[in-house]
């Protein structure tokens, strides 16, 4: 009886240690197998999607350029600055702006004569508002008389002689003002060369129904994108 049960308890035992081993050979619980993918899904798997930097694109040919500190001023910036150096009376700033080798042609009406109106060099116009000297600019519409004026009165009469700056219409290759004097701006400064700049005041006293129109014109020839100022017309109503 006592072997009987010795054999009993023999058998059980070796049967549970085949029963351990079985279970080393398959996978654990709750694992499970690894699939692998067959060629036919390898080709038709769907690319991963990734997301690229955008791209640069270059600015539309429509596009104005913006006026870059350095670059040459345009005509009408050139002008405010000469005009502000005329109404200051800053003639060190408005020497800077005259042509090199052509200098600085004043003509006190629209007409330009270029064989009596006054040409200074660019040293000569930065001295010109303290000189005493008395110079003949010409003569007067209407009377014939001599225009014979030191710079700081011929200044006063025949270049800034009313507020343009803050009260005149302003204008680029354009005329204005128009009276009796011929005016040839544009035989004497052709316009493929020179660029000229108006302004204009309709009337200042509103009594004389715009007898007293004023414009003053600034010219400046083209040297590349730069432009050197060469001339300063004044003109006015004139009988």
């Amino acid at each position: 009886m006592y072997f009987a049960r010795n054999i009993g308890g023999l058998a059980l035992i070796a049967a549970m240690l085949l029963w351990l081993t079985a279970c080393r050979g398959t996978p654990e619980a709750g694992m499970e197998p690894q699939q692998t993918q067959t060629p036919e899904q390898s080709q038709t798997a769907q690319p991963v999607a990734t997301t690229e930097p955008p791209q640069e694109t270059e600015p539309s040919s429509t596009e104005q350029p913006q006026n870059l500190e350095g670059l040459p001023p345009l005509v009408e910036e050139a002008a405010t600055t000469v005009m502000k150096s005329l109404r200051n009376k800053d003639m060190k700033q408005l020497a800077a702006w005259v042509h090199s080798e052509k200098g600085l042609r004043f003509s006190p009406y629209a007409y330009v004569d270029t064989k009596n109106d006054l040409v200074f060099s660019k040293d000569e116009v930065e001295g010109l508002m303290n000189d005493s000297t008395k110079r003949v600019w010409r003569t007067f519409a209407g009377s014939g008389d001599l225009i014979e004026l030191t710079f700081a009165d011929y200044y006063k009469r025949f270049v800034y002689d009313a507020d343009f700056i803050q009260t005149a219409e302003i204008a680029v290759n354009k005329g204005l003002g128009q009276g009796t004097t011929i005016n040839n701006l544009n035989e004497v400064y052709p316009k493929e060369q020179y660029d000229f700049v108006e302004y204009h005041i309709a009337g200042i006293d509103p009594s004389v129904e715009g007898m007293d129109w004023r414009s003053l014109r600034l010219v400046f020839e083209k040297i590349g994108e730069d432009h050197a100022l060469v001339g300063i017309i004044h003109d006015q109503w004139t009988p």
